[in-house]
């Protein structure tokens, strides 16, 4: 079945609990691309150049489309993985108190996924449910287990028997992003420093990626799977916070109605 991207986001949103709106990222290669996106679709500019987990801040809490441009961006991590800055210098300091020595910091900022450079024109992030046009990547911030259920139901939707995601020390929803939408695959991490600092992470919230033509199949996968256990999207019996969920099948966690004395 066809829900559309408001009709999917409901679904993920009821189903799976989630604390945010499932983020829609969108690149614009062209001039015409930003013309047409601007046309179509409700959106906001940063005041201040600030960094793209502070763009998604507005998306996913605030239910925003922000729409950024290169001199929006100021994040190092974010200009190199957006192809709007080649490894330089200042890039390599920038990562050198992740790695050993300068030599290595360089070879681990090459192995990064990146766009190409100086192709992209704009990003434009937003929540799921107001995309007006197709997005490259729905990104997720949210709990283990919710990344679980994701990550099951997308392996059962494209009949993927392993997930094999990225994890670099830096560039956590930036790169993430772009890892997603070029290997055209499900990508999972956590937070690095900035995704947790300055994208407020402070929940301890995973890093999940889909590629946005692989949603729907997601969730009519989980709209079947609930259909078929009669059961939620968490919670096969049917418990719908995961509290109740507390040990399965143990005859020692049993209640019964209390009597009042009065």
């Amino acid at each position: 079945m066809s829900l559309g991207f408001h009709g999917m986001e409901e679904v993920l949103m009821r189903e799976l609990r989630l604390y945010h709106h499932p983020i829609a990222v969108t690149w614009l290669f062209t001039d015409e691309e930003v013309r047409r996106f601007r046309e179509t679709t409700p959106h906001t500019r940063p005041l201040k150049p600030t960094t793209f987990c502070q763009w998604e801040i507005a998306a996913r809490m605030q239910g925003k489309t922000v729409l950024g441009e290169k001199g929006d961006l100021d994040c190092l991590g974010g200009r190199l993985s957006f192809g709007w800055r080649d490894i330089d210098e200042k890039q390599i300091k920038s990562l050198t108190a992740y790695c050993t020595d300068p030599a290595q910091t360089e070879r681990f900022l090459r192995a990064k996924p990146r766009l190409p450079l100086d192709e992209l024109k704009a990003v434009a992030v937003g929540p799921l449910g107001g995309a007006r046009v197709a997005p490259h990547v729905v990104h997720f911030y949210c709990d283990v287990i919710q990344a679980y259920q994701l990550s099951v139901d997308y392996m059962a939707a494209t009949d993927t028997e392993t997930l094999r995601p990225l994890l670099t020390g830096t560039s956590a929803s930036c790169g993430g992003s772009v890892f997603c939408s070029q290997e055209k695959t499900f990508n999972m991490c956590p937070a690095c420093s900035g995704n947790f600092n300055a994208g407020k992470a402070e929940r301890g919230e995973i890093n999940v990626f889909i590629p946005a033509e692989h949603l729907e199949p997601l969730v009519n996968r989980l709209c079947r799977r609930i259909a078929q256990t009669g059961g939620a999207a968490l919670f096969p019996a049917g418990d719908p916070f995961p509290g109740s969920d507390v040990c399965t099948n143990c005859p020692q966690i049993a209640f019964k109605p209390g009597h009042s004395d009065c």
